[in-house]
Order: C-alpha cells, then structure tokens, then sequence
C-alpha cells in the first residue's frame, strides 16, 4: 500500500540525506522505495527523481573507481542539466552564484558574457526575426534587432 505523501511533509529531505550515502549495492532498493512506497503530488515526484539522480551520482561516487574533484562534479552537473532538458542542449547557461558578489575578483560574472556567447546569441535572435510571426511586441522586436545590429543587452560587456 503506498502511502500519499505531500512536500509539506517534508519526507523527501529524508531522501536526500539517504542519497548522500548511497552505494551501488543499496540503489535498487531506495529507488524502488521511492517509486513503489509512496504515492507522490506534484512536488514529491520531482524530489523522488532529484533523490534518485544525486543518489545514483553518490552511488558511483562512493565505488572503488569514484573520488571525483569538484570540477567534475561541475561536468556531472551540466550534462544531466544539458540531457535531462533538451532545451539547454544547444544554449549557453550558467548558474549565478550571488554569494560571489561579496567578493570584487567576480565583477565580471555580473558585467559580461563571452565572445562566443554574444555570437550564438546573434545567431539565436536572427533565427527569431527570420520566425514568422503573428504578433510581437514592439519593444521586443527592437531589443532583437539592436542585438543583430552589435548591441550587448542590459549593459553587459563582451569578455574575451
């Protein structure tokens, strides 16, 4: 018998504790707890898929061949995030950590975006201006053609 849950409840926290420890041997079992044990709202789901994925990284993590540096783990990161969601597969992200503006070394993160980003964006805006549309707003359409034309957006730089 499943047992109806809500995010109010807060058990998913519990999921992800357990996640941290996670083995090989242990991940079929917490995977089927969490697939077959509850019976899930719209926000539990999506804790019980995040549980599982960070369980299945710590999992491999935790083997004899794991021990990952932190900037791997940036990779693991941005391959679910570009894989799970096929809209970030050919765009430039970044998380904003804005913790890093206590500190003046990361001004740029907040002032710029690079040389390559500035041109898959132009790239991106032509390939809306070439969309046929029914209606656009004025405001937007100009904001589009001011970034064809070489203008950087919100005040931004180009780094190179």
């Amino acid at each position: 018998m499943k047992k109806n849950i809500t995010e109010e409840m807060n058990i998913h926290k519990e999921w992800y504790e357990e996640a941290k420890k996670m083995t090989v041997e242990k991940l079929p079992e917490f995977i089927n707890k969490l697939t077959n044990n509850y019976g899930h709202d719209y926000g539990t789901i999506c804790h019980a898929i995040s549980a599982s994925s960070i369980a299945v990284a710590h999992a491999i993590n935790n083997s004899p061949q794991g021990g990952i540096t932190g900037f791997q783990a940036g990779c693991v990161m941005w391959g679910f995030i570009k894989n799970w969601m096929p809209e970030y597969q050919d765009t430039y992200a970044r998380i904003v950590d804005f913790k890093n503006l206590l500190f003046p070394q990361y001004e740029e993160k907040f002032t710029s975006i690079s040389k390559d980003c500035f041109e898959w964006l132009q790239k991106e805006v032509q390939k809306e201006l070439n969309t046929p549309r029914e209606l656009i707003s004025e405001k937007v359409y100009k904001h589009w053609q001011s970034i064809v034309a070489g203008k950087v957006p919100f005040g931004l730089k180009v780094s190179e």
